[in-house]
């Protein structure tokens, strides 16, 4: 097969895989924001901005198996380059395609995170009971947004100066360092400008990831493994409950039958009681719909599915947790130090994850349908740590989270966590799996001496690392945007030791608590009486 051809070829797979994926994204990020967004609280455009937000986010992740894929179908399984890639313009022209695609899917995160959804979140923030003053909700809303692109232009800013290397003579006037600053900008083509941003991200997303994806990792499996309770006995227990209030409340108004006023005391007992008695009138009808659902019959019907799934993902979250701490462990004993960003020359520790996908990766799309079953499994896990937590500005709650009544500005929250956690998935598996995510399933041909007379050498084929030669082995571009600044990095290390502290943390809690219930979630003392109309109809 000529060059020109193996290249297009092997070009096209991987692109193709990459173009279904995207559809196929679209279709699903439409599907999980109508079913969470309200239906009497509606907005089109806070819709399609959560929408195209998380398919962004997605279609980023899923970039990264073609990276790889490029990258990794350079060489042949004994080290040496194919002839479509023997030369170096050919590789560039390549890494380059890839590269061009991490910039314009960054700048449209960028464009997200920083004015779109603030705007449009804004917006409705201002929304009047008439919705009279439409110019006024625009002007208050950019008022606010541009906060947010302030801040978007002071990281590109520190980005761009932040000098990653010194001037190669150090006697150099100021002016002289100035122009060599300059001159670093111009060849790295905005790279490093767009890697502190994103990185920025990545590392609030780091914080989402602890707070939500390590507790969600055990609570979703557990949830499925012990069920909820009977309804039958959920009801009981709330009329139970019911008439032990109308009791009190009885009592309470007896006190004051000939006419004598309740104490301050008793009128705030009998405040609460009412209070407590409306909520579970509520609660009994919605046990009642619950009853009558379809979903819940199917759903008792599938008990035994729903054990052996739940078994499935903590075995999986377990996978991840004994990858990650060996990798972290990987990193404290054999990296070269903290000024570094913990890089590790080699895999020095046996990593079951890295080693599985580096099994798979020669057989294209395997390996892509496990990264794709990692990006979800993550995005799930942390859907169900935000279910379950709700989205909180420390101890204050903002918003809960719940099929067919979230409203649009919570909506807009929940996606803006969403893309900050998917932007993190790139280096939680790297750091799952660094060898894969650096350079694939390269190798190379290194030249050892013989024990002999005259000096002959043998070459021996050796798996790429950070310590190859940089011409025998391309680093893949995800690695370079994540990678670009070292301090993230060593953040990043310490954030991966504090996600598996709160993993056992939130394991040890979920499996003391009981059964959830049958309506978890659907009925709060706060919720209003709209939220929850629209909940029955």
């Amino acid at each position: 097969m000529a060059p020109s051809v193996a290249l297009l070829s092997e070009s096209v797979l991987g692109w193709s895989i990459f173009t279904i994926v995207l559809l196929v994204i679209v279709v699903f990020c439409w599907v999980y924001i109508r079913k969470y967004q309200s239906r009497q609280e509606s907005e089109v455009i806070s819709t399609i901005t959560a929408i195209c937000a998380l398919a962004v986010a997605l279609i980023t992740s899923a970039l990264l198996p073609v990276d790889i894929f490029l990258v990794s179908f350079m060489k042949y399984p004994n080290g040496t380059y194919k002839d479509w890639s023997s030369n170096n313009e050919t590789r560039q022209q390549i890494e380059d395609t890839v590269l061009y695609g991490y910039y314009t899917l960054y700048s449209i995160i960028l464009f997200c995170v920083f004015l779109w959804i603030p705007f449009v979140y804004f917006y409705y923030e201002e929304k009047d009971e008439d919705n009279s003053n439409k110019c006024s909700q625009v002007k208050n809303a950019l008022k606010y947004t541009i906060g947010f692109v302030i801040v978007c232009a002071a990281l590109l800013l520190i980005g761009t100066f932040v000098p990653l290397a010194s001037p190669p003579n150090q006697n150099s006037t100021q002016w002289e360092k100035v122009q060599y600053l300059f001159e670093e900008l111009g060849s790295s083509h905005g790279l490093a400008a767009l890697s502190f941003s994103i990185s920025t991200l990545t590392l609030i997303g780091m914080l989402a990831v602890i707070t939500y994806t390590a507790y969600g990792m055990s609570v979703l499996p557990l949830n499925l493994i012990k069920g909820t309770h009977s309804i039958l006995y959920e009801r009981l227990e709330n009329t139970e409950d019911m008439e032990e209030v109308e009791h009190q409340i009885d009592k309470l108004k007896a006190q004051c039958a000939d006419g004598r006023p309740l104490s301050i005391r008793d009128r705030r007992n009998l405040q609460d009681l009412e209070a407590k008695l409306q909520v579970l009138n509520r609660r009994g009808h919605h046990l009642e719909i619950a009853e009558r659902n379809c979903c819940n019959k199917v759903g008792i019907a599938l008990r035994p599915v729903k054990i052996l799934l739940g078994i499935f993902f903590i075995l999986v979250a377990l996978l991840f947790i004994v990858a990650l701490f060996i990798s972290n462990l990987d990193k404290a004993l054999h990296s070269a130090g903290i000024s570094t960003g913990f890089i590790i020359f080699g895999t020095n520790l046996t990593n079951p994850l890295n080693e599985l996908l580096l099994a798979l990766q020669p057989v294209f799309p395997l390996d892509y349908v496990l990264i794709t079953i990692i990006t979800m499994y993550f995005f799930f896990t942390s859907m169900a740590g935000i279910r379950n937590m709700g989205i909180w500005f420390f101890w204050i709650r903002l918003y809960k989270i719940r099929p067919q009544r979230t409203r649009p500005q919570a909506l807009l929250f929940l996606c803006m966590i969403l893309l900050l956690i998917v932007l993190h998935t790139s280096y939680m598996i790297y750091s799952l799996a660094p060898q894969y995510v650096m350079y694939g399933s390269q190798k190379y041909l290194l030249q050892t001496p013989l024990p002999t007379a005259d000096n002959h050498t043998a070459a021996i084929t050796k798996i790429c690392d950070a310590d190859a030669p940089e011409d025998q082995c391309t680093v893949t571009r995800s690695y370079l945007f994540l990678h670009k600044f070292w301090f993230f990095s060593t953040i990043y290390y310490f954030g991966n030791w504090a996600f598996l502290v709160v993993f056992i943390v939130g394991l040890i809690v979920s499996c003391c608590k009981g059964k959830k219930s049958v309506i978890e979630g659907e009925v709060d003392a706060d919720d209003s009486d709209l939220s929850d109309d629209e909940y029955v109809h």
